[in-house]
């Protein structure tokens, strides 16, 4: 079972590594977009980790689970992570070389919109515990169609998008608009792929998926 003390290093890492990719290529600390930003992700982060390593620590170890069992998803996986550490690196760059001038309340809103992405996060990790990082069907695995799953198939991703779509801009940067949108044709395959797994799995999923239409916007798509 998963521990405190390896929840206190992981949380840690990841908040080294975040800030690395921004102050690092920013060539300075004074970057106050990073520091906010940092700020409205890792403390949410922080009260939902400790949140659920109370709660329900298995959730927690799903969640630590990182390699994929599917083939496609192995694949956009290492491809989403190469974006990733691209398009985190372009702000810290915008900051140094001073390519954008986003304003200072435009940047506050963006972090609104972060914080919102995670709001909605968290609502899907209450309502399923089997949201695991990876995509597979686990044994006693049911269908979750209450809370955010009543209105769209894949709330999850809803909440990642405009957690991450909002990044560039919280950052201070124009400049990563367009590789962080690189995250939308991303998400679509892996919702895709995913769908075929849990038709193929999961015990319901086809009659769930006739009763909710929309995969990630109402009457969109």
């Amino acid at each position: 079972m998963i521990g405190s003390g390896k929840v206190v290093v992981i949380f840690l890492l990841a908040l080294i590594v975040v800030g690395a990719a921004l102050f690092a290529p920013a060539g300075t600390l004074e970057y106050w977009q990073a520091w906010a930003y940092i700020g409205v992700l890792f403390i949410p982060v922080f009260f939902v980790v400790f949140y659920f390593l109370k709660n329900n620590p298995e959730f927690l170890e799903r969640r630590m689970m990182m390699k994929e069992k599917e083939a496609a998803q192995d694949l956009i996986v290492k491809v989403s992570a190469i974006i990733f550490i691209v398009a985190f690196l372009i702000p810290g760059f915008d900051q140094r070389f001073d390519w954008s001038d986003v304003p200072t309340e435009i940047v506050l809103i963006a972090d609104g919109f972060v914080f919102l992405g995670y709001v909605i996060v968290f609502l899907v990790f209450k309502e399923n515990e089997y949201a695991g990082r990876t995509i597979q069907v686990e044994k006693n695995q049911k269908v979750i169609s209450t809370g955010p799953y009543s209105i769209v198939r894949h709330p999850m991703y809803v909440g990642v998008l405009v957690m991450y779509l909002a990044t560039p801009i919280a950052l201070g940067s124009y400049v990563a608009v367009p590789l962080f949108m690189l995250l939308i044709p991303i998400i679509i395959l892996r919702i895709l792929n995913e769908e075929e797994v849990l038709r193929r799995d999961l015990s319901g999923y086809k009659e769930y998926c006739k009763k909710t239409k929309y995969r990630l916007l109402p009457f969109i798509w």
